[in-house]
């Protein structure tokens, strides 16, 4: 990251601490660098894609304070002391999480680019749908929102498939709901007697 801004002065750089994946790193970075290209290039966690670089996309989506964050609209300088979760950091002990596992038995990938960042949505949004937060689809806000098609399709509009894979990855994160307990699974996955 030795860039130089438009006048030919050196970049501002400042010092900041991210824990990436439970790992603590203090760095120096350019003030302009996003969390996707401070955790691509600097940290060598290339899990997370650079796709459209404008947060249209989603293959860089990251886990930030439990939240789920576009890595490339994300000044790294706003995150001082952020908890910071990647794909690389989703297995636990090189076992891969319920998800991952669900992703790889139902081929919810293709070519693979997006996935690092379906992976990552969808755990956030397992967790958001635990902690029993609402989505603009959800029918009832006040009852616990319940994992069907809609919701899990509207939950991850924000993640491109460019190969079309939507069909196997919402089936994917239904069969996590169901290993981890989440709220529901949809009815007509449960009819066709996928195992959860």
């Amino acid at each position: 990251m030795d860039s130089v801004n438009i006048s030919g002065d050196p970049p501002v750089t400042a010092e900041i601490t991210l824990v990436v994946n439970g790992t603590e790193h203090r760095l120096a970075v350019d003030t302009r660098a996003s969390l996707l290209d401070v955790l691509r290039e600097r940290l060598g966690l290339t899990g997370s894609k650079k796709g459209c670089d404008h947060g249209q996309c989603g293959a860089c989506t990251i886990i930030v304070g439990g939240r789920r964050a576009n890595g490339c609209l994300a000044l790294a300088v706003a995150h001082d002391g952020a908890e910071i979760v990647t794909v690389e950091g989703l297995a636990d002990g090189g076992e891969l999480s319920p998800l991952q596992a669900a992703f790889v038995e139902r081929d919810a990938f293709q070519c693979g680019y997006c996935t690092p960042g379906q992976l990552c949505a969808a755990t956030a949004l397992l967790d958001e749908a635990e902690r029993g937060w609402p989505s603009v689809v959800t029918a009832d806000v006040a009852a616990e929102p319940e994992l069907d098609e809609d919701e899990i399709r509207e939950r991850l509009s924000g993640n491109i498939c460019r190969c079309g894979a939507y069909v196997n990855i919402v089936a994917a994160v239904q069969d996590a709901a169901a290993r981890q307990g989440v709220a529901g699974r949809d009815e007509a996955d449960a009819r066709q007697g996928v195992a959860g």
